[in-house]
């Protein structure tokens, strides 16, 4: 089924479709735009209202909420979790629409409710300010493009409750291998660790975001290709035989 019929449409169905699609893509866009945001000034404005040392414990839990449940959720038992958030029919199908608002919603209570220290260590000025604020722009652009080419419909929440919509089961992309993953196993991680360090304005803040999350990016993927092995086997294998997994870098021996 190719295109949606409106015949046959199951319109309880397409409605809670519809519902869990906007609300993804919604808590999607206020997430994405408040990191850029908020990264852009270096964590240096933002909601969070309490003052150090009482915004410290906060920010810490802000900080690790993150990567701690991003993590889980991919495991079995945080699998499980999902799909008791829809419900019980649909709820494999929505699982990866699911995934996604949960991570966006994380990602827009870390940069939009934490509390800045008020201390600004360095803020970039004319040409260091043009360069910064080009390289910030090219770093999301790659992160868009690695997005992209990893399947975007998956990335972006679109694959679970477009396929309910349509009433078929979600078809996931394949091992991606083309455009950035030519260079890298994970361009995804590669290129939100670069939004990290490219921005013109750093505070303590900004250094205990950029590391905390640059150590999940060269930490987290490792449970990805786990899952990659277990999913295609020998491909992934040669793949990562001939690629290098973060930098883009060196010389790999090639697969026998």
């Amino acid at each position: 089924m190719s295109s949606l019929s409106l015949k046959n449409l199951d319109w309880r169905r397409a409605a809670l479709a519809l519902v869990y699609g906007g609300v993804c893509h919604g808590v999607f866009a206020i997430g994405v735009g408040a990191m850029i945001a908020a990264m852009y000034f270096g964590m240096s404005r933002s909601l969070g209202p309490l003052e150090p040392p009482w915004s410290w414990a906060p920010n810490v839990l802000l900080l690790m909420q993150f990567p701690l449940l991003h993590s889980f959720l991919l495991t079995e038992r945080g699998r499980g979790w999902l799909t008791a958030l829809a419900p019980h029919a649909l709820a494999r199908d929505l699982a990866s629409t699911t995934y996604a608002t949960i991570a966006a919603f994380q990602v827009f209570l870390l940069f939009a409710l934490w509390s800045p220290s008020g201390v600004i260590w360095w803020e970039a000025e004319g040409a260091s300010f043009y360069a910064l604020t080009a390289a910030y722009c090219v770093a999301w652009a790659l992160l868009m493009k690695s997005m992209l080419d990893a399947g975007i419909e998956l990335q972006s929440g679109l694959l679970g409750w477009w396929a309910v919509l349509r009433g078929v089961a979600p078809r996931y992309p394949d091992m991606p291998t083309t455009g950035l993953f030519r260079y890298t196993r994970q361009p995804i991680y590669v290129t939100f660790a670069l939004t990290l360090w490219t921005v013109p304005v750093w505070t303590p803040d900004q250094l205990a975001v950029a590391i905390t999350l640059t150590g999940y990016c060269l930490v987290g993927p490792l449970f990805k290709e786990r899952r990659f092995q277990r999913l295609f086997g020998e491909r992934f294998d040669a793949y990562r035989a001939t690629v290098p997994y973060w930098l883009p870098i060196g010389t790999v021996r090639k697969p026998k």
